[in-house]
């Protein structure tokens, strides 16, 4: 494997080819026009354009992307995460046209790419999984069934996708008809798949997931959990490793169960088992990842591998580099995903140009990110801007320095998810560990945010002094010429 083709953008894409890098491997970068001067471009050996901003003209492109691979020689595509990286049919194509992809088989992608598909799969591996009916629903009669059998609340999922589409909570008989119909309209919609299915729903859950890796040879290991129950809108916004109130009894078990699931569809590379703990510590799978995920950055820190020389070294042929007797914990590391979005406003995303963008550093500071200062943040993509990245020799280190180094984060231009997670990190609930998915709709009001968060200070301060330079910057280049009023009128007519 000599160049590798890198199927995404961004932070994700600038990570994946800075391993190659290390490992002597050439990249070939794939961009949208709007991408064109994006640093994962300029980083990359080479690139190339495929296509208009539109995702669906551009990275969504399996055509463009397999013909860019081979006319630049590249012998494997890493997709990183979204776009393409969970598609069974791209994997397929990936194949068909002799090329490596750097992730699991197509088999593997439909098995756990479908809810139910997936629980029929691990059906025979003894894994404990939250009582509900075993396939879709076909009519409601069958869900009222169910419904009296596990008890109100329940849960209405679609089999497809993700993200909370497609989700209802219905507390009694009289709405669970209403609420079947409107899942399945928003399932059939987001997913174009109507599936849906009935679960008891668990109340107060923890989100927690097991980072597996599989090769080819037979071997799997799992390489710890991550908590990741801060989430808005049903999506993750905060993650860390280890979780707080796993017991060395409890993980061994989870991960041990994780690696079945693995198992069950034939993984290879790394993939992620997710599991809901409700507040008894039962816990149940919920589905499985078929690739990297956003939050695998805190699983590097804590064991001091590399995800992604590991996934390629695994789609070379060879054999993990660890076994699990080999895998220690050391210390603790947390994430904050920061988004453009507007915290006050529901998370709305809020797009804009990175007038400032000054980056936190320091002991145990680690930063992911895909953009600098003047770029602006695309509409047409996930508005997160970067990966703040944390890691102490215990949880309270890694807080403060999380802490810290979100103070020191300057960015003006757009809002972002900073003074949210800056809440929430220093909130007592979340410094105790006594939290879970609610976190979000017990705990916090976009008031708030009301008082200034330290590096909003910082930022105003950034920019007085940048006015100031400017100011007298134009004094200066104004009295060489002698000509500051007539300028000054001059450019004020051109408006």
């Amino acid at each position: 494997m000599k160049k590798i083709l890198v199927a995404n953008r961004g932070e994700i894409a600038l990570r994946i080819m800075r391993t190659c890098k290390d490992m002597k491997i050439s990249t070939l970068a794939v961009f949208s026009e709007v991408d064109r001067n994006a640093p994962f471009v300029r980083y990359a050996d080479e690139a190339v354009c495929i296509g208009p901003a539109q995702s669906s003209e551009s990275y969504l492109k399996i055509d463009r992307i397999i013909q860019a691979a081979k006319d630049f020689g590249a012998d494997a595509i890493h997709p990183g995460y979204g776009f393409l990286s969970e598609n069974p049919v791209f994997a397929e194509e990936v194949q068909k046209a002799g090329l490596i992809l750097i992730g699991p088989s197509a088999h593997s992608m439909r098995i756990m790419g479908s809810k139910l598909a997936a629980k029929e799969a691990v059906s025979k591996y003894d894994i404990p999984m939250v009582p509900g009916t075993p396939g879709a629903i076909h009519n409601p009669e069958e869900a009222v069934q169910m419904a009296e059998q596990i008890g109100y609340p329940v849960l209405i999922k679609a089999s497809a996708g993700g993200g909370g589409k497609g989700m209802r909570v219905v507390e009694k008989r009289e709405e669970l008809q209403e609420q079947i119909e409107r899942a399945q309209s928003e399932a059939r919609s987001a997913f174009g798949d109507d599936a849906v299915f009935v679960e008891k729903f668990v109340s107060k859950p923890r989100h927690i997931e097991f980072q597996v890796m599989c090769d080819s040879h037979g071997n799997g290991i799992h390489l710890f959990e991550r908590e990741c129950s801060i989430q808005r809108r049903h999506q993750k916004v905060i993650e860390e490793a280890p979780s707080s109130i796993l017991t060395e009894a409890m993980r061994k078990e989870m991960g041990d169960c994780a690696i079945r699931v693995a198992k069950s569809c034939d993984y290879l590379g790394a993939g992620t088992v997710e599991f809901l703990i409700d507040d008894k510590l039962n816990y149940y799978f919920l589905e499985m990842n078929t690739r990297l995920q956003v939050e695998h950055p805190v699983t590097e820190m804590i064991t001091g591998m590399d995800l992604v020389r590991e996934q390629i070294e695994v789609a070379r042929g060879k054999e993990l580099s660890v076994k699990q007797e080999d895998l220690k914990i050391h210390g603790h590391s947390l994430e904050v995903r920061v988004y453009a979005e507007d915290p006050k406003e529901n998370f709305l995303p809020a797009t804009g140009t990175l007038n400032t963008y000054l980056s936190p550093k320091g002991p145990g500071v680690r930063l992911d990110d895909g953009f600098e200062e003047g770029m602006e943040i695309p509409i047409y993509y996930d508005p997160m801007i970067s990966k703040l990245i944390t890691h102490g020799s215990n949880r309270t280190e890694a807080i403060d320095r999380m802490l810290r180094a979100m103070d020191d984060y300057v960015i003006t231009g757009v809002k972002t998810t900073i003074p949210f997670c800056r809440f929430a990190i220093d909130h007592k609930s979340f410094r105790s560990g006594d939290f879970d998915t609610n976190f979000v709709k017990q705990h916090f009001k976009p008031e708030y945010l009301d008082e200034q968060y330290p590096g909003e200070e910082r930022a105003a301060a950034v920019l007085v002094n940048e006015l100031l330079k400017q100011a007298q910057s134009g004094q200066k280049a104004s009295n060489e010429t002698g000509a500051s009023k007539s300028n000054w009128t001059s450019n004020r007519k051109q408006y």
